[in-house]
Parts: structure tokens; C-alpha cells; sequence
């Protein structure tokens, strides 16, 4: 991800317990423009089938256009594809 977009996602709003929040505690899931989820903090994370997924960092960009090559992480390939979100 370039500092330009994670820039932009570091001032988004995270979810937290399901409420906007800036608040730095607990785990987090930014919504990055145009890009991926952000998830930060301790969450576990399972493919649709159970399969829990291995994190080897705390905060990790997960796919949200569908065209990653190493999903559930993002690539960077919604840049090139022209993702756009709502």
C-alpha cells in the first residue's frame, strides 16, 4: 500500500464494537477509500469454510475488490482495476 492511501485510511473512522470511533484500543476495522479493510488488534480471522487464517502482523489489509492474488490480503490490484467504493 502506498503512504498516500494509508495516509487516508489513518484518518477514516474505525468500527468499534460496531460504533465510529478514533479510539486506539481494542482491535479495529478501517474502510479504506477505493481499498481494503484494515483490520488492527487481536481478531481472528476465518476463511467461509472455518479455516482460520494466519496473521503474522497486527494490523493486516484484507481484500475487498475480489481480484487479490493473495487473498483474503490485498495486493494493491483494486488501484489497477479501478475499484471504487460507495
Amino acid at each position: 500500500m502506498r503512504s498516500g492511501s494509508r495516509r487516508r485510511c489513518a484518518r477514516s473512522l474505525a468500527l468499534v464494537d460496531g460504533h465510529a470511533s478514533r479510539r486506539n484500543e481494542g482491535p479495529q476495522v478501517v474502510a479504506c477509500p477505493d481499498g481494503p479493510f484494515l483490520v488492527r488488534g487481536d481478531v481472528d480471522i476465518v476463511l467461509p469454510d472455518g479455516t482460520p487464517v494466519p496473521r503474522t502482523r497486527k494490523t493486516v489489509a484484507l481484500c475487498r475488490c475480489g481480484l487479490s492474488t493473495i487473498k483474503p490480503f490485498c495486493d494493491g490490484t483494486h488501484r489497477a482495476s479501478g475499484f471504487r467504493t460507495g
